[in-house]
């Protein structure tokens, strides 16, 4: 190939990887329901507090262990990719979320993009909480803007070098389909439920489920357990497997466990697990909790 030619070649290739990263990137639009106009109720703001609870955000961003402000983030994530940082999600206008809109809080919730358009690292669980209805996000958004704010600057992620943002558009295209949860019509309501706080809001998944070499949840394998969790120990597989799994649990000692961290051995849970049956499950509604097990016990088992 000619020099001229190979100067063409690069200088197409060149265009198109950049109109690609720029479409990959551009700006989604939310629907409409999620940015009309509200007014929150009281009641509106105490199912926020509850939902907040289930869906794991005070485990996450508070940092208990190094007297961390509630809610005021800091809490360190270490995984295989680097180490990331739980931001600060108070009222507060400079370094919480105090000055987002709904529709800024909608779309990092559901999309996964931060108001400044910056996409974020999936070890936010956007890739689950995309599927929360946007009446339990409104309340959600509504309570923490009721929290007091407090000032409590972010910290960096600390990544690998080959690990940056410029990517994300990318992963997000290759591994992330954004979407409300959608109920099944073979399955009854209670059971619907418990699918719906399952996979959106307490986003068991996101621990329990083996991941591939870029990060991403291996679908096919839900909830079979992963090599590793947040705090680097083996993941247990919860599905109905009776050689691997949970399959020889019945609805009582399931229950049990989410509400007091008692194993059918008489043991206790340990590790990450019991932040989430501190701050998540054992403060379900008991019709919330027994939907969650009910539908975890129906989960095919994968050995």
């Amino acid at each position: 190939m000619a020099k001229n030619d190979w100067f063409r070649f690069t200088l197409v290739a060149a265009v198109f990887l950049l109109v690609s990263l720029w479409w990959l990137a551009r700006p989604q639009a939310l629907p409409p329901a999620a940015v009309t106009g509200h007014s929150p109720a009281q009641t509106d703001i105490s199912r926020g507090e509850y939902l907040i609870s289930i869906a794991g955000c005070i485990s996450c961003h508070t940092d208990a262990d190094n007297g961390g402000a509630y809610l005021a983030g800091g809490l360190k994530l270490d995984t295989q990719f680097g180490s990331f940082f739980a931001p600060n999600i108070t009222s507060d206008d400079e370094t919480g979320i105090g000055a987002w809109s709904f529709a800024d809080f909608a779309r990092a919730m559901h999309l996964g993009i931060a108001p400044t358009g910056v996409r974020y690292y999936p070890a936010f669980p956007y890739t689950s909480y995309t599927q929360i209805s946007f009446s339990d996000l409104r309340a959600m958004y509504d309570y923490l803007q009721a929290t007091p704010p407090i000032r409590s600057r972010n910290r960096s992620h600390e990544t690998s070098w080959h690990i940056n943002r410029l990517l994300l558009p990318v992963w997000q295209t290759l591994f992330f389909r954004p979407g409300i949860f959608q109920p099944e019509a073979e399955h009854d309501e209670s059971l619907n439920r418990g699918a719906y706080i399952v996979k959106a809001l307490t986003h068991c998944g996101e621990c329990h489920t083996p991941r591939n070499p870029f990060g991403a949840t291996r679908q096919e394998l839900f909830l079979a357990g992963a090599d590793a969790g947040p705090d680097g120990d083996p993941v247990p597989n919860i599905t109905s497997s009776k050689s691997d799994g949970i399959g020889d649990w019945d609805e009582d000692e399931l229950l049990l466990y989410l509400e007091e961290g008692e194993l059918p051995d008489g043991d206790y849970a340990g590790g990450a697990m019991v932040d989430v049956i501190d701050n998540s499950t054992s403060v379900m509604q008991p019709d919330d909790l027994q939907a969650v097990v009910s539908y975890i016990l129906s989960v095919p088992a994968m050995d």
